[in-house]
């Protein structure tokens, strides 16, 4: 039985599910549907079955995200496998390139199926009978892509279309589409040859750095470059800066798909969302007979057609009267939109952007490699946190220029060391922190730690920070 390596795509920033993904933290870390995030149930989905086996995946992320990878496949029992990191967003085609050559420098024979990690695909049987049917064409040389039946007439997707209609088979592409006016949807649909672009694909390793190589020459030598001269780094693998810098920023789809002959895609039509925009969401989460989506802390009267949302611990969300509305709450920020208009949330973001406001792209809870932290109350010169460690977790040796702490224990059992003082606290007790002291906390226990830090000082930024020991080897 061929074994399967995944690539997972998890770089993205999604600011079309702006307040709730933001740059920091974007959604496919998110658990926008139940009790998983996006990026979990895709690594979940690529796990082994009777029916089809996988290797254990290849992450291809940045460098802010990579603890958050390692915590959550941990989380759900994947293997992390390879954690690719990249210098910086060079979109899919460089990133889909250096796993390639990642998976193919361990095994010259690698079959590899990439996938975003930002979709929903409820059906895993019938998504694993889909990718055994791709496997039957990729031994003939070919690249296979998953075609997503259309169920609507949708604006916001690409399209495949194909040469002939397709009962299940993979049938060769002729072309792709990009994102089509409602017009030239409808006649597409009534053709009956057209699909999806789902971006999700099935090669082997060996066929795809030939198809680079023979329509991407330049990309392929700075993507090779990147991926012999990258380093290894507490379990992860971080391509080198200088040459990925020269990668063209540019889709898989433009730089080789729709430049390929030998391309076939793969129907799907067992249920399939990539989530882009809040109007996805609420679809995916089946409105009521009055087309009401609410979550357990919201409410909705007398409303139709709408979608509300609270993300915060103590923050009910009310709508009275509503129609044709979108409205999301978190913590720091709220969304209200005419639900016609989701998809042009990417406006709102530039415009808080040119506005310099910190939450277009900033959460309030700030996720570290131990753990995160939330900012409860900022003052002019104080700032109360909420601090969450994960156990066996430990922040760096460190001290500040500008600003004492003080730290209460509210939750689990801390290790604080004060200029070289050690000593335990538990639920209850506090130490302070003097201006200039160098200080770790750690979690020695085998149950997250919780405390409540108060900053004081005449500047509390995060880049007050002088490190000493890092077990994360952060500078």
């Amino acid at each position: 039985m061929t074994r399967i390596t995944p690539i997972l795509l998890a770089g993205g920033s999604g600011t079309r599910l702006w307040p709730l993904s933001r740059k920091s933290y974007p959604k496919q870390f998110s658990r926008l549907l139940g009790s998983e995030t996006l990026f979990q149930s895709s690594a979940r989905r690529l796990s082994s079955t009777e029916s089809i086996q996988f290797e254990a995946p290849i992450t291809i992320t940045n460098s802010d995200f990579r603890f958050i990878v390692i915590e959550q496949l941990q989380g759900v029992g994947v293997d992390p496998g390879a954690i690719l990191i990249e210098p910086e967003g060079r979109n899919t085609a460089p990133a889909v390139l250096a796993a390639a050559i990642y998976a193919y420098k361990n095994d010259p024979e690698a079959t590899i199926l990439v996938a975003p990690t930002d979709h929903v695909i409820p059906n895993t049987l019938a998504f694993h009978a889909a990718i055994c049917e791709g496997l039957k064409e990729i031994e003939n040389g070919q690249i296979v892509t998953f075609g997503i039946t259309p169920t609507r007439p949708e604006t916001g997707y690409g399209y495949l279309e194909l040469f002939a209609p397709s009962s299940g088979s993979a049938v060769p592409i002729k072309r792709f589409v990009e994102k089509p006016d409602i017009e030239s949807v409808k006649g597409m649909l009534e053709a009956g040859t057209f699909l999806w672009n789902a971006g999700i694909f099935l090669f082997r390793a060996k066929d795809m750095l030939d198809a680079f190589q023979s329509h991407a020459p330049d990309l392929k030598k700075s993507v090779s470059d990147s991926v012999e001269n990258g380093q290894a780094d507490l379990g992860f693998f971080r391509l080198a800066a200088e040459p990925w810098a020269k990668c063209e920023s540019i889709s898989i789809d433009y730089a080789i798909m729709e430049k390929m002959n030998s391309l076939s895609a793969v129907p799907y039509s067992a249920g399939w969302n990539d989530l882009g925009g809040w109007d996805a969401v609420w679809l995916e989460q089946g409105p009521d007979a009055d087309g009401i989506v609410t979550s357990p802390n919201a409410t909705a009267i007398e409303c139709q057609n709408v979608l509300l949302r609270s993300d915060g611990e103590n923050q009910h969300l009310v709508g009275l009267g509503l129609e044709n509305i979108i409205a999301i709450a978190t913590p720091d920020a709220v969304l209200v939109a005419n639900k016609d208009r989701v998809q042009d949330i990417k406006l709102v973001v530039s415009e808080l952007k040119a506005k310099e406001v910190v939450q277009a792209e900033i959460f309030p809870k700030d996720h570290r490699p131990w753990g995160w932290f939330e900012s409860l109350i900022i003052g002019e010169r104080f700032q109360v946190k909420r601090i969450h460690v994960l156990p066996k977790a430990a922040l760096s040796l460190q001290s500040h220029h500008h600003r004492s702490e003080h730290w209460i224990v509210v939750e689990g059992t801390a290790k604080v060391t004060v200029e070289g003082s050690e000593k335990l606290l538990t639920e209850g007790q506090s130490a302070y922190i003097p201006l200039g002291a160098v200080h770790r906390m750690e979690n020695p226990g085998k149950v997250p730690m919780v405390l409540v830090e108060v900053q004081t000082g005449v500047y509390l930024g995060e880049d007050d920070i002088i490190r000493y020991e890092d077990i994360y080897s952060r500078e």
